[in-house]
Order: C-alpha cells, then sequence, then structure tokens
C-alpha cells in the first residue's frame, strides 16, 4: 500500500532539526533517539517510526488528505541508510575518532535537509538505481 509523500518528508524535517542539535551539541543520546528512529523506521516503514506516528496523529488530520502517494520501499531502505549513518556517528562520537561521529552525523543531515527542503530523497534515489542494477544483473 502505497505511503503519503508528505509523511517522509515531515520526518525528515524533524530528523533534520535533531541531526543539526546534535552536531552543534555533540549530544550522544540525541544522536542514539534519531539512531531508535531510523531502526524502528527501517524496520516497520516510516508509518511505524516516531516521526510517522507524529505525522499521523498531529500533522496529517490538519492537512488534509493526501493528494500524492509513493511506494513505502524507497523510503523504507533510506531509513535503513540513515541508520547505518547514525551507529557510524554513534561509534564516532563514543568511541573515536570524533571526526568521525561529525562526518557521519554531518552525512545524514545532509541527505535529509535534501530531503525536508526539496522533497529530494537521497536513499529513495539509491534504492531505485539499486533495483535498476539488480534487474539487469538477473
Amino acid at each position: 500500500m502505497d505511503i503519503d509523500v508528505r509523511g517522509p518528508r515531515f520526518g525528515a524535517a524533524l530528523t533534520t532539526v535533531v541531526l543539526a542539535v546534535v552536531l552543534i551539541t555533540g549530544n550522544v543520546w540525541l544522536l542514539a533517539w534519531q539512531t531508535l528512529a531510523f531502526a524502528l523506521g527501517a524496520a516497520g516503514g516510516v508509518g511505524r517510526s516516531p516521526y510517522g506516528w507524529v505525522f499521523r496523529k498531529a500533522v496529517r488530520p490538519r492537512i488534509g488528505p493526501p493528494t500524492e502517494f509513493e511506494p513505502p520501499e524507497p523510503p523504507r531502505f533510506a531509513q535503513a541508510v540513515g541508520l547505518g549513518f547514525a551507529v557510524v556517528g554513534l561509534v564516532g562520537f563514543t568511541l573515536g575518532p570524533q571526526w568521525l561521529g561529525l562526518a557521519a552525523t554531518g552525512a545524514a543531515l545532509a541527505a535529509a535537509f535534501l530531503n525536508s527542503a526539496f522533497g529530494y530523497c537521497l536513499g529513495c534515489e539509491m534504492y531505485l538505481v539499486l533495483r535498476r542494477v539488480t534487474a539487469r544483473a538477473e
């Protein structure tokens, strides 16, 4: 079942804020929270993430029914990619080197910002490229 395109974009906006605060403050617990949010989105789809829940309960009723839909697999893959970067960021911030935490968190922030500001989902595009490559290989 396809999903409302506004949900992942809303989640990306919240992710952008969270990751920016992580970079500004170095708060590892906040990065751990974002890692959990990514993990839930990757495991159950963006609708099962905390940000998806907020969108469904608080935002969507106020903005009306969706007019555009997308398949859930690309955003779910993007959550998995974000999870990978967040885990690397946690490792960098907790075990070192510090630059690794900053770089991984910064990369996740850049991707989230592109999605929230411009509707361009890097993880979704990676998913589509991988699908094309694997389809040709078969």
